[in-house]
């Protein structure tokens, strides 16, 4: 078949299939979680952290593309493959009991068969880049797809969602530069630190869920302990992102940018403090004021201050 009679075989398929994949349209955005951005914003701030700092402040205006677009497929697609995961216990979880597979809206298949798609998109991605950020999306991908399986065998799931969720940022300074410097790696331990902290908070929502049914996480291996526990990888997060600072001469803005994130991580210690649901899920939540801060110090470090 010539490359002109399959794309006529194809619009005629989507043509006749049209009305059916409209209908079911809002079911896959609420798979991927694209009503929901506040996991697209916190895989985002990081990996923005990065190509500023690698760009010393004028990252390429199509890495900043690239790597934006990449984030909200990869993100889309962890969503996925993380409900087809838990697809045998959202069901019992007040706060995912409505998700599209298991109210029977989306098929397993199907949510394999988009997870693939938007995997393949992100890889397409990548390969406008450079050839050590094309290698290294290998293991970024292993580390998005292992995830959601995690919960099943440790307790220490949340930080390979860490490790998951900063390898991004570690791609977006190799397409900015070609190579991946020691300093960078603190970026990522930093980033780790954070999503551990956020994450935590999150799983705090579902703990009681969570025990009810043997999923694990480190809400519940900390127990008693959680705020205190959260408390010192704050702590450790901000000394960490204090000491990019130093490695890479980031001025006063930045350092205000730490004041702040140092302000919104004790009111998150005083929303967790009495372990509510909601407050938890606030505390979660505001995590995108901390990711913003950041960026907007380092934004703003390279505008003023150089």
């Amino acid at each position: 078949m010539t490359i002109p009679a399959f794309l006529t075989h194809l619009l005629t398929a989507l043509r006749q299939r049209w009305p059916r994949i409209h209908s079911r349209a809002p079911d896959f955005w609420r798979l991927m979680r694209m009503h929901k951005p506040i996991g697209i914003l916190v895989l985002l701030w990081p990996t923005l952290w990065c190509l500023w700092i690698a760009g010393e402040g004028s990252p390429s205006i199509a890495n900043v593309l690239i790597f934006l677009s990449g984030t909200i497929c990869m993100r889309a697609a962890g969503c996925c493959i993380n409900d087809y995961a838990d697809r045998n216990f959202d069901g019992r979880v007040k706060r995912t009991a409505e998700r599209p597979l298991v109210a029977g809206k989306i098929l397993p298949r199907e949510a394999l068969l988009c997870c693939a798609a938007l995997c393949v998109l992100a890889f397409l991605l990548v390969l406008l880049t450079n050839t050590l950020t094309i290698m290294m999306s290998v293991i970024g991908l292993a580390l998005a797809l292992v995830y959601p399986f995690m919960k099943r065998h440790t307790h220490l799931a949340q930080i390979v969602l860490g490790a998951a969720f900063s390898w991004g940022g570690m791609m977006a300074f190799t397409a900015e530069t070609g190579s991946l410097p020691a300093q960078a790696w603190l970026l990522y331990v930093g980033n780790v630190l954070w999503t551990v902290v956020y994450d935590t908070e999150y799983a705090m929502v579902d703990r009681d869920d969570d025990l009810k049914i043997g999923v694990k996480s480190t809400a519940i291996l900390f127990a008693d302990a959680d705020r205190h526990i959260i408390g010192f990888l704050q702590l450790m997060f901000v000394v960490t992102m204090w000491l990019v600072a130093q490695r890479f001469s980031l001025g006063f803005w930045y350092y205000l940018s730490l004041a702040v994130v140092i302000g919104l991580f004790v009111h998150q210690q005083r929303l967790i403090s009495e372990r509510n649901r909601d407050d938890c899920f606030k505390a979660f939540l505001q995590n995108n004021y901390v990711g913003m801060a950041v960026f907007v110090g380092t934004m703003m470090t390279f505008w003023f201050d150089r």
